[in-house]
């Protein structure tokens, strides 16, 4: 992918720190990252170069990118990203792991699917994650528009127990940020409706959402 996509169709002089750039978001999917740190981190000279890498991958369809939601634009582009890989093999088998996150592995499939019912619907909906200031955080917020349509939290979890209240008290924020009540949690195997704070938040298995778009 990268020697035939990247490397060789845009003339790529430092082909290593383009192989590090792309193994480190590869095994940092899900994760918050920003163009200048991970300039300091590959020790590149030009965060322009780490954008145009960017944009590369994309391209050749290794990575893609969300953006953190904002009613201000500008604050979206300076904001933080988050990665994805389009496939979870390639995650699990060249990203670095010192153990096996299946809660990042469960988001970044989410993340795919979101866009592959984007791409065969033909639809123009889009798809941010959220963060405040106070750390709250919802993976991904599906926009229609002029309106958010859905909020959706992933987690690992196979029981009511094992749901944190933290992602819970997010998405509850969130709802009432943005004036979104179609609350969603897509777990491992737990399946529920529950009101919280007189929001509806519905729970459901990740194999019967991807079965049912």
């Amino acid at each position: 992918m990268l020697e035939k996509d990247v490397i060789t169709r845009h003339r790529v002089r430092k082909t290593v720190a383009l192989k590090e750039f792309s193994r480190y978001l590869v095994s940092n999917v899900s994760s918050e990252f920003s163009f200048s740190r991970l300039r300091r981190i590959l020790n590149i000279e030009d965060v322009h170069t780490v954008k145009n890498y960017a944009e590369w991958v994309s391209e050749a369809y290794l990575l893609f990118f969300l953006e953190r939601f904002s009613p201000k634009l500008k604050l979206q582009f300076i904001s933080p990203k988050k990665a994805y890989c389009v496939d979870n093999g390639l995650v699990t088998s060249i990203g670095f792991r010192v153990s096996e996150n299946l809660g990042r592995l469960m988001e970044n499939l989410v993340a795919v699917e979101l866009l592959r019912r984007r791409s065969y619907s033909f639809s123009d909906f889009e798809v941010f994650y959220w963060r405040d200031y106070q750390e709250n955080e919802v993976d991904f917020i599906v926009k229609d528009g002029l309106n958010i349509k859905q909020l959706i939290q992933v987690t690992y979890a196979s029981g009511k127990d094992e749901v944190n209240p933290r992602e819970v008290k997010a998405l509850l924020k969130a709802s009432g940020e943005l004036r979104c009540k179609d609350l969603l949690v897509i777990t491992w195997d737990y399946e529920d409706e529950a009101v919280s704070n007189g929001r509806k938040i519905r729970y459901i298995p990740l194999w019967k959402w991807l079965l049912n778009p």
